[in-house]
């Protein structure tokens, strides 16, 4: 088991106490049974947070794995070589004559 990153442990450290203190002033018990009862739940609780909140590392591999593409998807067929028609489209020379009439499409 990968140790816990200081996030995992700030979580679980917050929620062992804050839950701890919203158990007692809820509870307002004075016997030393239920007080180690909520003890050991916060702790319970306090672990769970923890181990569940997202480390740092997975995080960032989760992004990385985002913008990369390891394989052509069947709506894409893989294009050997073969320039893209907006590749080409864009590497042609500008046309000699508009192909609009004059005037049309020119604003004063």
């Amino acid at each position: 088991m990968p140790r816990p990153n200081p996030a995992q442990l700030l979580y679980g450290s917050a929620t062992v106490i804050c839950s701890t203190l919203a158990m007692l002033l809820l509870s307002q018990t004075r016997s030393v049974v239920w007080t180690a009862a909520i003890a050991v739940t916060a702790l319970a609780l306090g672990l769970l947070v923890a181990l569940t909140a997202p480390s740092a590392h997975a995080r960032l591999r989760r992004r990385a794995s985002v913008g990369r593409v390891t394989a052509p998807s069947p709506a894409q067929p893989a294009r050997h070589g073969r320039p893209d028609a907006l590749t080409a489209s864009h590497a042609t020379a500008a046309p000699a004559a508009s192909a609009t009439p004059a005037g049309m499409g020119v604003r004063h």
